[in-house]
């Protein structure tokens, strides 16, 4: 049985489109969507676990569950052999079934990739690593906008080193093997 899986958290279709409604888009999206459509080619191939996250936002219509823009993005959409867990926190554990599904699917392993990088993407590799799995977080596997005070490259780099230093291994989409 596999040890690894995959996790996808909340690359769905609304954050990209953010740029046509208010000017914000994500950086590198092409450079992600491709690098996570190669690392969902690479687990398949190797008959490794894809465990999508989706957001289930509130009090924000066009994104809530069933409408178009919750959808994971229509380039790396889940295939009917893949899991998708449902959450309503930065944290993918908090409150899902993640944990159970991981245990369940005995996963020990797991590699973390998605959006944002200082929300969802930091909480739950955080999470993981206080649970007790070995993880390893995509370097360009996850992105995330700009803010206020930072530009998303130097978000996504003080993530990395951070994350890097106690809670997650880093490699690239092509250092990952399945």
């Amino acid at each position: 049985m596999c040890k690894t899986a995959l996790l996808i958290i909340d690359v769905q279709h609304g954050v990209f489109m953010r740029k046509e409604y208010d000017g914000m888009a994500i950086y590198n999206e092409d450079i992600l969507l491709n690098n996570l459509k190669r690392l969902i080619q690479k687990a398949k191939s190797a008959n490794t676990p894809i465990i999508y996250i989706q957001h289930m936002y509130e009090n924000f219509p066009l994104m809530e569950k069933g409408q178009p823009l919750w959808d994971v993005h229509p380039n790396i959409k889940p295939e009917s052999t893949d899991v998708i867990i449902e959450k309503y926190h930065a944290d993918a554990f908090l409150n899902s079934t993640l944990d159970e599904t991981l245990k369940n699917l005995g996963i020990t392993d797991l590699v973390i990739t998605g959006l944002q990088t200082a929300y969802c993407v930091d909480t739950t590799c955080r999470r993981a690593f206080s649970l007790g799995y070995k993880t390893v977080l995509v370097i360009d596997g996850h992105s995330t906008l700009d803010s206020d005070i930072l530009s998303a490259d130097k978000i996504i780099a003080h993530h990395n080193s951070v994350l890097g230093s106690q809670f997650v291994e880093l490699k690239t989409s092509d250092e990952i093997v399945f």
